[in-house]
């Protein structure tokens, strides 16, 4: 069936459909960026496209041409450029930006046909390698579509739709199913009703979630995933072995990135520690204020709480490289050289992305201006607090570092391997994310798309808040600082946890981005 799915859905296919009756599943997030990475050829690649053979001419010519022009204005003011075009306009304009700019459009299937398809995200989802990595995994695991308006309150603002709940789940085809509470935003619906993290989930809307009836996992993703502010699911918890049960509203909330920022005194100096949890625009500021914190009090070595980020803007993870390290092992040095597809001119390819000592000024509630001189630490070593939800722009600050010698300590589990990254590009309301780069650092290093391997390996603690110095993943981060040798504890800490876990989340929080 081609369905479209909402965002808010979208949320459950970082599982896979977890909750699908059969097991199935499908998927679908700024201001756009602009593709400004092409200057191809105009062939039509390998995906036996018809119509126009001239892709760039399509690209340029379609751009905006809709089947259902939107009007008026976007959240930020800007007038649409959408005008009344038709699907095929669509269709052939997707196909030319998969041909112009995808970093692997060669490796696109053939003989795929634009009158087999009824809707143009149904058509780009196919537009895509099926070449599989030396570990087995999908070569390309990060091409997807956002609703624009969507994805731009997100990115922009921080603000989604939901309890304030990230969960951590077992993988599709495990049975029973575990679901359990990851974090809790501060303040959110799920806080206020006294969620905690660990807490396992067993029924939503008196629904099991052992349920695997196609009624029943419609019950279970619409009280998981609502779809629109106000709409009001009970759900049923186990905290200890004891039934919590709670009744939650659905509402628009603008979520922290940076978070539990504190410094840890130990017997060796003082240690800062910081959740960060998203490298959106509101990030900037939040990081900065964070890491004059931490300067202030004179740390002498960070915990770079990473577990949950899946990354978002390079910019973000540079600025954060640097006010880690400082100019001493950075100056003049690449963050991040990006390599392009064989289409994109030497002359058209963008300078290396230094490792920025100054703030962007990346529109949000509470931008910090442009220009503005970053603080920095001055470390030549680092310890980050990994899981496989730790990606793209999460493994740059790694690779980053490690590309200028500075040490990097990984503590927790396996990255997710994505050295790849996006220029978000929007059509007619959809956002278009397919792979256009990959990301090597200022020693050329960029080959990490299996992820990277904790220096030490520790499960996710859901038994304790993040942040307490007795959670299982930060007390093997301090003792590895205090005598260089992992923890000899076993890497299981809770009831649940013998089953491995992962962040339930869309795509579209999994993303390297240039601005």
């Amino acid at each position: 069936m081609n369905i479209k799915l909402s965002p808010a859905f979208m949320a459950a296919l970082a599982a896979v459909a977890v909750l699908s009756g059969c097991g199935g599943g499908g998927g679908s997030a700024g201001t756009t960026a602009g593709n400004g990475a092409s200057t191809g050829t105009g062939s039509t690649g390998s995906g036996g496209a018809t119509g126009s053979t001239d892709t760039r001419s399509d690209y340029v010519k379609l751009a905006a041409s809709c089947q259902r022009p939107r009007s008026g204005v976007s959240a930020a003011g800007v007038r649409f450029p959408d005008r009344q075009g038709s699907l095929s306009d669509e269709l052939k304009w997707v196909r030319s930006f998969i041909d112009e700019s995808y970093l692997w459009y060669r490796e696109v299937p053939t003989g795929l046909r634009q009158e087999n398809y009824s809707n143009p995200i149904d058509y780009f989802d196919v537009l895509k390698t099926t070449a599989i990595t030396s570990s087995g995994r999908p070569k390309d695991q990060f091409h997807f579509t956002y609703a624009t308006d969507e994805w731009e309150a997100s990115s922009t603002s921080g603000i989604e739709l939901g309890y304030g709940i990230s969960w951590s789940s077992s993988a599709p085809d495990v049975f029973p199913r575990v679901w359990r509470v990851a974090l809790v935003e501060p303040g959110s619906p799920a806080a206020v009703a006294g969620v905690q993290r660990g807490d396992s989930l067993l029924t939503v809307d008196s629904v099991s979630l052992a349920d695997t009836t196609q009624a029943g996992a419609n019950t279970l993703n619409a009280g998981l995933f609502p779809q629109s502010a106000g709409s009001v699911h009970r759900l049923g918890l186990s905290r200890n072995g004891f039934p919590v049960n709670v009744q939650l509203t659905a509402t628009r909330l603008s979520l922290q990135p940076v978070a539990n920022v504190k410094v840890i005194d130990t017997p060796t100096g003082k240690v800062g520690y910081l959740l960060f949890n998203d490298h959106n625009a509101v990030a900037e500021t939040q990081l900065i204020a964070a890491i004059n914190t931490l300067k202030a009090a004179n740390v002498t070595d960070v915990v770079l709480d990473m577990r949950y980020n899946g990354g978002g803007y390079l910019n973000i993870a540079s600025e954060l490289a640097y006010m880690i390290a400082g100019p001493v092992p950075t100056a003049g040095k690449v963050f991040e050289r990006l390599q392009f597809n064989d289409k994109v001119s030497a002359a058209s390819t963008p300078p290396p992305l230094s490792f920025l000592t100054s703030a962007s000024g990346l529109a949000s509630p509470v931008p910090t201006a442009a220009g503005t001189a970053l603080p920095y630490l001055g470390l030549r070593r680092v310890t980050m607090l990994t899981t496989p939800g730790t990606c793209s722009a999460s493994e740059a600050v790694v690779n980053g570092l490690r590309g200028v010698d500075v040490e990097v300590n990984l503590i927790g589990g396996e990255t997710c391997g994505k050295p790849y990254g996006f220029y978000p590009e929007d059509n007619c309301g959809t956002t278009y994310f397919a792979v256009q780069f990959q990301g090597v650092n200022n020693k050329g290093f960029g080959d990490y798309a299996n992820g990277f391997q904790p220096t030490c390996r520790i499960s996710d603690d859901l038994s304790r808040p993040v942040g307490d110095t007795g959670e299982g993943m930060l007390s093997a981060a301090l003792s590895y600082r205090a005598n260089g040798i992992c923890p000899a504890s076993a890497s299981r800490f809770a009831a649940g946890d013998a089953t491995p876990l992962k962040l339930v989340r869309p795509l579209a929080k999994q993303v390297a981005i240039l601005k």
